[in-house]
């Protein structure tokens, strides 16, 4: 009877040193990660059996207790390693080194897309964050409000916590913001034209929905800054898009031109109250380094190849305006003849 007893102690301190000191995982792949929220450790415990990032739940438990790991353990995203450790993961939870999350920020046009944006990137909830963003007394610490927030916002990839909160998150983005417009003479580049930086983020904005070719970008931004400077209408297009809240639309007919909204540039002189969008850094330079030009007018192409027509008198422009309605009311025929034939 002894020597199966000691046996059987030497086999749980084998498995217990092999477990504790040396490979634990099993999952496939290089690295698995898992998120903790509050559940308690024996939830954890689950979680990390499920996922094949530990052997078994009572070492997990048993040691977890000895390290007095749930008196430090906090919320948050938590990356493991293929042959990662129990003592190592343990200790991993104990100290809080928490994995970091990429926030992918590209194109964003409304407060409601920004906010399932965050929430599919972190622990806020898209409610929370949604309540968060519309509230101005949230985003006055930060020098802003609902109208200007998208230009806290400059698109790239941030590494931050999953765990960060909103107050973070929005002072991280404005730090960014702020050294972005600190960099390469931005502000004086704004001064110069006679905008402030919101005044420049909200035309780029407009100018990024007005084509994805930066050598056309650059000759519309001048277009738009001639109409400023002529106090004429900016009528752009993307303003009606968003004004109705429906950015599918691929026509702007003259019934969508009377819409009440302060979006709306066919009905308000000058720029919009906020930023319809997040404009690409580049974009941005290109509004802020626009050349001087006599243009006043611009259409697309008949070609459709995303390319414009730029027109320094109406004339001109009416003429370009007109082949490019007359291929697109033939597109369209052709496109609604070819489903009536499916």
């Amino acid at each position: 009877m002894k020597k199966i007893f000691y046996l059987v102690i030497l086999l749980t301190l084998v498995y217990t040193s092999y477990n504790l000191f040396l490979k634990t995982t099993h999952f496939s792949g290089e690295k698995s990660s898992f998120v903790y929220q509050k559940t308690g450790l024996a939830d954890l415990a689950d979680t990390l059996v499920a996922k094949k990032i530990i052997l078994d739940k009572p070492s997990f438990l048993l040691f977890a207790k000895l390290l007095k790991v749930e008196d430090k353990l906090k919320p948050g995203k938590f990356l493991v390693l293929k042959n990662t450790s129990l003592l190592s993961i343990l200790r991993m939870l104990r100290n809080n080194q928490q994995a970091t999350v990429k926030f992918v920020l590209n194109k964003v046009r409304t407060r409601a897309e920004l906010s399932k944006l965050i929430a599919a990137t972190f622990a806020t909830d898209s409610a929370a964050c949604a309540t968060y963003l519309n509230s101005n007394d949230s985003l006055a610490k930060f020098d802003t409000d609902t109208t200007q927030l998208l230009t806290l916002f400059i698109p790239n990839t941030y590494e931050l916590y999953w765990s960060t909160p909103m107050a973070k998150l929005l002072q991280k983005m404005k730090t960014t913001a702020d050294q972005f417009w600190n960099n390469n003479n931005r502000i004086q580049k704004a001064n110069a034209l006679g905008l402030s930086k919101n005044e420049v983020y909200t035309l780029a904005s407009i100018v990024e929905e007005e084509t994805n070719y930066d050598s056309d970008k650059i000759i519309i931004a001048s277009v738009y800054q001639n109409r400023l400077k002529k106090n004429m209408p900016l009528q752009a297009c993307p303003t009606i898009k968003y004004a109705m809240q429906d950015f599918t639309l691929t026509r702007i007919y003259d019934k969508y031109l009377s819409n009440p909204s302060p979006y709306n540039t066919y009905r308000n002189k000058g720029l919009p109250p906020g930023p319809i969008g997040t404009p690409a850094s580049k974009t941005i330079d290109l509004v802020l380094e626009a050349p001087s030009t006599e243009y006043i007018y611009f259409v697309a192409k008949a070609d459709f190849s995303g390319y414009h027509h730029f027109s320094s008198n109406y004339a001109e422009h009416l003429k370009y305006a007109k082949e490019y309605q007359h291929q697109l009311d033939l597109y369209q025929a052709n496109k609604k003849q070819k489903e009536a034939l499916k």
